[in-house]
C-alpha cells in the first residue's frame, strides 16, 4: 500500500511540474501540441497561460515534498485531489455548458478524474 501512495504521489508531481514547466516555458508551441488549441501571441493571454503554469509547476513541486517528508503526506494528498478534480470538475461543466472538446483534452480529463480519485482515496485512508 505504502508503494502505490508513493507511486501515485510521485506521477501527480511529476505530471503536474512537467506540464507546469512546459506550459511555462513554451505556453503557444505546448498547447498547440498537447491540447489542439492554438494561442495567439498575444501578452495578455500569455500571462494567464504561464501564471496557471507557474500555478501547476509549484504544486507538482509541493505535492513531491509529501514522497520524502511524512508529515507532509496527507498535505500532497490534499492538495493533489483539489487541483486535479477542480480541472476535472471545471472541465466537466464546460462538456456540458461548450460541447465537446478536442481528443487531447478528453484524454485530460480521463487522467485529472483518475489521479484526482487516486489522490482522494490516500487522503480518506491517511
Amino acid at each position: 500500500m505504502e508503494i502505490i501512495r508513493i507511486i501515485v504521489l510521485s506521477l501527480s508531481a511529476f505530471l503536474l511540474a512537467f506540464v507546469g514547466v512546459a506550459r511555462l516555458t513554451n505556453p503557444i508551441q505546448t498547447f498547440l501540441k498537447n491540447s489542439g488549441i492554438a494561442l495567439k501571441n498575444d501578452a495578455s493571454l500569455l500571462n494567464e497561460m504561464r501564471g496557471i503554469s507557474a500555478v501547476m509547476l509549484c504544486t507538482g513541486l509541493i505535492i513531491s515534498l509529501g514522497i520524502f517528508i511524512d508529515k507532509l503526506t496527507f498535505n500532497s494528498h490534499l492538495v493533489a485531489s483539489l487541483i486535479f478534480l477542480g480541472f476535472a470538475i471545471g472541465r466537466l461543466i464546460s462538456l456540458k455548458a461548450d460541447g465537446k472538446p478536442s481528443i487531447q483534452i478528453t484524454q485530460g480529463i480521463v487522467f485529472e478524474v483518475v489521479f484526482g480519485l487516486a489522490n482522494l482515496f490516500y487522503l480518506i485512508n491517511a
